[in-house]
């Protein structure tokens, strides 16, 4: 699973990165973004476009937002006929900036938090899908900013082997040259959907600190 992850990268970098045509919102920075908080996606509309939408998908035909807690993730085997996602996955998928996310690792009793990230520097690009969600009393045409709310969800596949020891999934990261695929409705995007095969992926072991998602400073990338 992916349940947080980094974003530190600055404007810059993201339009370099990610060929980033309009800025909507301003940069997101955080070493422990968490489930229910707000993050940067891109997204293609017409042109690759960074905004900010709140982690959690709300499917569109929902009834309570709330369901959003349990959408942060969406498995990638199934996630082309899961009702939840299904329409998404066609429709809206979008591009997570993560310079890196963290996974906990089972040991004895605990759960040891490392943190994986790129030997490059540059950030990843994690797959995602995204959906709008506006009272069901509330006609979508009428709907203004106070009203909808624009949520997303980060793919999940089999973990690859050399991260197998920390945990048996992992985010989809869609390598540099397929992104514009991904961004698109093409159908063979699913092919996307595994094990990241770069070998420039590293990880760290770092402090509990980070379990808290109060905690949102440089202390918690360090390694321990």
């Amino acid at each position: 699973m992916c349940g947080r992850f980094t974003q530190k990268s600055e404007r810059k970098a993201l339009q370099e990165e990610f060929f980033i045509q309009e800025f909507s919102d301003h940069i997101m920075v955080s070493y422990n973004v968490a489930p229910g908080q707000k993050a940067g996606v891109v997204i293609n509309d017409g042109r690759n476009r960074y905004v900010q939408f709140t982690w959690g998908l709300v499917p569109s035909w929902a009834g309570d937002p709330k369901i959003g807690s349990r959408m942060i993730n969406a498995r990638g085997e199934t996630v082309r006929g899961k009702p939840s996602f299904r329409d998404a996955f066609k429709k809206r998928r979008c591009i997570v900036p993560a310079d890196g996310f963290y996974e906990w690792q089972k040991k004895d009793k605990y759960k040891v938090p490392f943190y994986i990230y790129s030997s490059s520097g540059r950030p990843f690009g994690l797959a995602g899908l995204w959906e709008r969600w506006v009272p069901k009393d509330m006609p979508q045409e009428t709907a203004n900013d106070g009203k909808q709310l624009f949520t997303f969800t980060i793919v999940t596949t089999e973990a690859a082997d050399y991260l197998k020891e920390l945990h048996d999934r992992m985010p989809v990261i869609v390598p540099e040259d397929k992104r514009e695929l991904w961004l698109s409705a093409a159908d063979d995007a699913e092919e996307l959907l595994v094990p990241y095969r770069g070998a420039d992926i590293m990880f760290h072991e770092v402090s509990r600190y980070v379990n808290s998602p109060k905690n949102n400073s440089v202390e918690c990338i360090k390694s321990v």
